[in-house]
């Protein structure tokens, strides 16, 4: 059962109420136990911000790094013990805005990780600035006569960058979520999911999408699917969020890739 890879002991939550984080988590723990993950060979690498406090309820082992940085503190991890199952849990701030640079060279390189990046779309815990992935024309406590700023399409960076699996869900399919990440789990490589989970105490309120519900249908009304998008044109599509699976492709991954040049040494001295 998920509930075997939850701390029960902390809880409740120290997410805001409506908040799309325990949502996540908790597909996160399903996948886990869907793919019967020993808890003692599964490592959890988080940073700062609102999701990087994820890894306080998962009782596998954990890693809680500085702000951007969980990826490279992931990598040195999995290279380290190639055996290990690595997830990496970033924040919008924490993944493309701070470690941006980060998140392009592991997709680059390509180590076979799993990486969650929740996207609420704003900095969350520190009062709601604006981040990378600020929807322009929106309203945050540092722009608060509207973002000028166009975001990142995190999913296309990523993918460019040379990922092999991208995809994107959302907190509202939450049966599209659990699959996404189950294929991410699946895949060898480097496999990227973005979750939209627009924050309600800042992004929600300074924006006026109301409550939680109100929020869940704004994130149903700016969804589209994968297969839609692909007829939709660029005007049809602006605002829009495409998701579902983005990239889905075989490169050989950066430990494979190492120990063939070791395989490689190893017979030239033997020679």
């Amino acid at each position: 059962m998920y509930q075997d890879y939850l701390v029960k002991e902390k809880m409740p939550l120290f997410w805001c109420a409506g908040c799309g984080d325990g949502i996540v988590l908790q597909s996160i723990l399903r996948s886990m136990d869907q793919h019967r993950l020993e808890k003692k060979d599964t490592v959890v690498t988080t940073g700062i911000g609102c999701w990087g406090k994820a890894d306080d309820y998962i009782s596998t082992n954990t890693f809680h790094g500085t702000h951007g940085r969980a990826l490279p503190f992931a990598t040195g991890i999995k290279l380290a013990n190639p055996k290990l199952n690595v997830f990496v849990l970033m924040g919008d701030g924490d993944g493309i805005t701070i470690g941006g640079n980060h998140l392009i060279h592991a997709a680059r390189r390509n180590v076979d990780l799993v990486a969650i990046m929740v996207n609420n779309l704003n900095y969350g815990m520190t009062g709601g600035q604006y981040s990378g992935t600020t929807p322009k024309h929106a309203i945050t406590k540092t722009s608060p006569y509207g973002h000028v700023e166009r975001s990142f399409d995190v999913c296309g960076v990523v993918k460019a960058a040379g990922a092999p699996f991208v995809a994107r869900g959302t907190v509202y399919d939450v049966v599209q979520l659990d699959r996404l990440i189950s294929q991410a789990i699946d895949r060898k490589g480097f496999s990227f999911v973005e979750v939209i989970a627009p924050c309600p105490t800042h992004f929600g309120r300074s924006n006026k999408l109301g409550d939680a519900p109100a929020m869940m249908q704004w994130i149903k009304d700016h969804t589209v699917s994968k297969a839609k998008a692909d007829s939709m044109n660029e005007e049809e599509l602006c605002g829009k969020f495409v998701t579902g699976v983005l990239a889905d492709r075989e490169i050989e991954d950066y430990s494979s890739a190492y120990q063939r040049v070791i395989d490689h040494l190893k017979g030239a001295d033997e020679a």
